[in-house]
């Protein structure tokens, strides 16, 4: 039965492919109308999962030189972006993680200061998740945490603002990173193309860290409303970490310190120069040393999501595409029309374009089409590149209305005890609540750095 669903995925994913680049045609080149189809294609077959996802993300190697959109070392060249390898130090991280408990012991160590009553509880697990996400995969953040919602309490509409706040909070906390959400390193990475200086891990979380915090309090009070008279089991004891907790701390912590002091701050200290991917897959490999023996490819290379690596390759390979076709050239002609309004207006509509749009597709895949947009659009009508182009990848992964948006927001769906009009109905606030924040803190805030 399980076969005979994904064949007719697959076959309705061709036939809109199809019907895209019939469409395409009438108004684009040949290649422009077939880099559409391909898209179309993908994005399909990403959200109906009638292929694996790292077989959908492999496919730009086979299709783009076919369609002589890109040549074949101009495709793969993308998949071995530096990000790729900073990331990869990020899963390796993850792992020791997940292995050793210590996401357990975080999330107790929260717990202890936060009132036992069920807005303190859907507070603490919002912030855990959300910290968690901003240096774990937020589907591995959401799944972990699940039970631990589903323990807490026996009573259906509690247990699902819990699973919400779990979910909502993985996709909030996972922007407080460079390294916390793929959309986050799709614009490093497009940035790095283009020869743009970078924004710095600090800095990055210096400048995000008060939108981060309002959306949790947004999202926090909302969940919580009408919750008061409720009472729930917080009974989770908080242990002393074992030796190997305490090894992934070190190394965590050292890291940390390390990236603080590679952060520039002009004019006054120029950080170390060093490159953060090296840093981070740098630390990744320390755990796999005898001497902290936490890591063992053996055992654990089953646990790297080499699936996320394809998918990040793929995303660069569509950026790449996008100009190498005038796609990006020819889209940044119709939106460059908003770009005479003021700017806090083409703002707010940017950000509601990527954040609706997001709901219906891969947010990987739609910030690596809108970025090559915006940097024609920045050259065109001279809007801070950066400041729109970081916008939008926010936006990318503010998406909560519905299952398919995201991955934590599918992970709790598969609970069981999450329905989709609940899920749009608290999603449609914060998605709006998402859009206003996001504006108004680039507006006043994030222009200071940029």
């Amino acid at each position: 039965m399980k076969l005979e669903k994904q064949q007719r995925y697959v076959a309705y994913s061709l036939i809109l492919a199809v019907i895209a680049l019939s469409i395409a045609m009438m108004f684009l080149t040949t290649s422009q109308a077939l880099l559409v189809s391909t898209i179309v294609l993908m994005v399909s077959l990403w959200t109906n999962e009638g292929l694996p996802l790292a077989a959908v993300s492999l496919l730009p190697i086979i299709l783009f030189p076919s369609f002589d959109i890109l040549s074949t070392k101009l495709t793969t060249v993308n998949y071995a972006n530096p990000i790729v390898f900073l990331f990869l130090g990020g899963f390796f991280i993850a792992i020791a993680v997940e292995k050793t408990d210590l996401h357990k012991w975080l999330a107790a160590r929260v717990f202890n200061y936060f009132p036992a009553s069920p807005r303190g509880i859907i507070f603490s697990l919002m912030i855990t998740s959300g910290l968690l996400s901003s240096v774990l995969s937020n589907t591995t953040t959401t799944l972990l945490l699940l039970p631990i919602a589903l323990f807490l309490t026996d009573i259906a509409h509690i247990k699902l603002r819990l699973a919400l706040a779990i979910a909502y909070g993985a996709s909030i906390g996972g922007i407080l990173t460079p390294i916390g959400t793929p959309p986050n390193l799709i614009f490093i990475g497009f940035m790095q193309e283009i020869n743009q200086p970078t924004i710095p891990f600090m800095q990055w979380v210096v400048m995000v860290a008060p939108l981060v915090m309002l959306m949790f309090a947004v999202a926090g009070f909302v969940l919580s409303l009408g919750t008061a008279t409720t009472s729930l089991r917080a009974d989770l004891k908080i242990e002393k970490q074992t030796r190997e907790q305490k090894k992934v701390s070190t190394v965590i912590i050292v890291l940390i310190v390390m990236l603080l002091l590679n952060a520039p701050i002009e004019p006054y200290y120029s950080g170390l120069g060093l490159n953060e991917s090296g840093m981070l897959l740098t630390a990744g490999l320390v755990l796999f040393l005898p001497y902290i023996n936490i890591l063992n490819w053996n055992q654990d290379k089953t646990k790297i999501p080499f699936q996320i690596i394809f998918l990040f390759g793929a995303g660069f390979a569509i950026a790449k595409a996008f100009m190498a076709t005038g796609m990006a050239q020819l889209s940044a002609q119709y939106l460059s029309g908003f770009s005479d309004l003021p700017v806090i207006l083409f703002l707010l509509i940017l950000a509601a374009v990527v954040t609706f749009t997001t709901e219906i597709t891969s947010n990987t895949a739609l910030i690596s089409i809108i970025l090559p947009v915006l940097y024609e659009v920045a050259q065109r009508s001279g809007l801070n590149l950066t400041l729109i182009m970081m916008l939008a990848t926010v936006c990318a992964s503010y998406a909560f209305m519905l299952p398919i948006a995201t991955p934590p927001n599918a992970a709790v769906m598969s609970s069981g005890i999450v329905n989709v009009k609940t899920m749009a109905r608290y999603g449609i606030i914060f998605n709006l609540a998402g859009i206003v924040l996001v504006v108004t803190v680039a507006s006043l805030y994030w222009k200071l750095f940029l």
